[in-house]
């Protein structure tokens, strides 16, 4: 089988890293895997060196725009791909817009959020929604919130979600202890982590004036923010403002972020909104104990094996990260237990994998 997956870009991302375990996952069963990315730099690449990389290289122009057109059609009948698998909505809505300029045997659109962009864009996947075979959402929560806006009719979007290696994201002492060591955390330091790209939509200021809080009341705890993006400078200055430059730190992008995630004593997520939320996942495969925001697809996600709060409010989730750290030693080994239990019986990737591999040869 020919699979031809197109994104809107391949910066550090959840979605992004999806799509190259995707591609990885079904190179590595002999099918023939392009990725085609519209704009940007590949910040992410797949393992697999079969997997042939095609950059679009779009313009936000109107001759830019229909130069991607053309490009994009050519790299199809090139290949004449068995599906195309667009993601995220960018390249959802470029991949319909081309459809009726070149054949495609199969055309499946998977959004990752419950918040993809304001009315014009709903209308625009509302107005295009007959030029899909296949439209999905990554949880049940983002599907019902698609339907609200009428981006698509009701009952004609599925909810397939994210898979997790959990044979890469599972509990390791001995990493555990290697980060720690090397970056000098005490034993008796609480290391608090959150991973996810410097952006609005995951609302690190709610995190810092989080922490903030916590540290009136503890001295121990340090603070891992693991990734990058525009907000970078913004948050540096907060940290400062706040006085805590000596208990945060930015880790920037890491290629061991299953390591880091060993590392810590507690993962928090303070999104303001999240389609899937792959970094909760991620951390309780890891077997760690999680704080997040109540946010898109999250709740559906934890299922109740860890700490929930409302979101953009600092105080609970300051209260909800004390609570967890308080935990017993055996309390907190439950909680993480049951965490990547979870995820091992719902969000395999090996079992996410099967789920499109039905849906791709229906």
């Amino acid at each position: 089988m020919k699979i031809l997956y197109v994104i809107t870009g391949l910066g550090v991302g959840g979605a992004e890293r999806q799509v190259l375990d995707l591609a990885d996952r079904f190179s590595s069963q002999g099918h023939e895997v392009k990725i085609c990315y519209l704009t940007g730099p590949a910040l992410l690449r797949p393992k697999s060196n079969d997997i042939e990389l095609l950059p679009l290289n779009l313009k936000k122009t109107m001759p830019g725009f229909m130069v991607g057109i053309i490009k994009l059609r050519k790299i199809i009948k090139d290949f004449v791909p068995d599906v195309v698998h667009a993601h995220m909505v960018h390249a959802n809505l470029f991949t319909r817009i081309v459809r009726p300029f070149c054949a495609i045997k199969k055309l499946i659109n998977t959004a990752h959020n419950t918040n993809e962009g304001g009315r014009a864009r709903m209308l625009a996947y509302r107005l295009t929604h007959s030029l899909a075979d296949v439209t999905t959402n990554v949880t049940l929560e983002a599907v019902h919130v698609f339907e609200q806006k009428k981006a698509c009719p009701v009952g004609t979007m599925q909810a397939i979600p994210n898979g997790i290696d959990t044979d890469i994201f599972k509990p390791d002492l001995l990493a555990r202890e290697e980060i720690r060591t090397s970056e000098h955390v005490g034993e008796d330091e609480k290391l608090i982590v959150a991973v996810g790209r410097l952006v609005d939509a995951k609302d690190y200021g709610n995190l810092l004036s989080a922490f903030s809080e916590l540290c009136q009341k503890r001295s121990n705890v340090k603070l891992w923010i693991v990734g990058d993006g525009p907000e970078r400078e913004k948050l540096a200055g907060s940290v400062k403002l706040l006085g805590l430059s000596q208990y945060v730190r930015f880790l920037g992008v890491r290629s061991d972020v299953n390591k880091i995630y060993n590392a810590a004593d507690l993962y928090t997520l303070s999104s303001a909104w999240e389609g899937f939320g792959l970094v909760v996942a991620e951390a309780m495969a890891s077997e760690k104990v999680v704080v997040a925001t109540d946010c898109g697809g999250v709740k559906e996600v934890l299922g109740g094996c860890g700490y929930l709060v409302s979101r953009k409010d600092p105080t609970a989730l300051a209260q909800a990260m004390s609570a967890a750290l308080d935990l017993s030693p055996e309390d907190s080994r439950k909680l993480s237990a049951s965490a990547r239990e979870r995820i091992v019986e719902n969000y395999s990737i090996n079992e996410i994998v099967d789920v499109w591999a039905r849906i791709y040869t229906s």
